[in-house]
């Protein structure tokens, strides 16, 4: 099977791309990973995978009804697991949960077979994304801001570890944020190339 991508949108050129490994989205909530992920997917001609859609469909439930069923010991090991499957079975673009890149396990996991890209957004712009939204079962708190906050500062360290990192402001345009990712990803020919 031909690993060759078609991109359908750079520039007016018809570029290939080449992708290598599986590219797995990290970051925190509203960072963009799914609206990128899909978006840079279709450029590169490659499938979207979503770990937590994943979930989803196997449990037949969504994450909040896990996290309040089963708590987030159990999502967490069933996450591992999906992230696992989805890397092992195609090339492709992977967005991940928040928490997912937290546990070491997974970390290695991606970096042996595959490559992380950190979406990088200030707290205000996450917050202005996720504040209206109640599918976010961490933010279920007094002071849902204040809990977003704790979890920036203790995940950021841990993102700052990711294989590249595309800078999310808050206003760039979803095609952008693309340009941005593949751009860090063509520093990587062993992930991405351009033919």
């Amino acid at each position: 099977m031909s690993e060759i991508k078609h991109n359908t949108h750079t520039e007016g050129t018809d570029a290939v791309f080449e992708l290598h490994k599986t590219v797995v989205l990290v970051g925190m909530m509203g960072a963009g990973k799914t609206a990128v992920g899909r978006a840079l997917a279709a450029r590169l001609g490659v499938p979207f995978l979503d770990s937590d859609a994943e979930i989803e469909s196997a449990a037949n439930m969504t994450i909040p009804e896990i996290f309040e069923r089963d708590g987030e010991p159990f999502f967490r090991s069933k996450e591992s697991q999906v992230i696992g499957r989805l890397l092992d079975e195609e090339k492709g673009i992977l967005s991940t949960g928040g928490g997912a890149f937290l546990a070491e396990q997974n970390r290695q996991m991606i970096s042996d077979r595959g490559a992380s890209v950190w979406l990088r957004a200030d707290l205000n712009v996450l917050w202005n994304r996720v504040k209206h939204k109640d599918t976010r079962p961490l933010l279920r708190t007094a002071d849902p801001y204040a809990t977003l906050r704790a979890l920036y500062e203790d995940r950021v360290p841990v993102y700052a570890q990711a294989d590249l990192t595309a800078q999310s402001d808050g206003e760039t345009s979803i095609e952008n944020m693309v340009d941005r990712v593949v751009a860090a990803l063509l520093t990587r020919p062993d992930v991405l190339e351009q033919k």
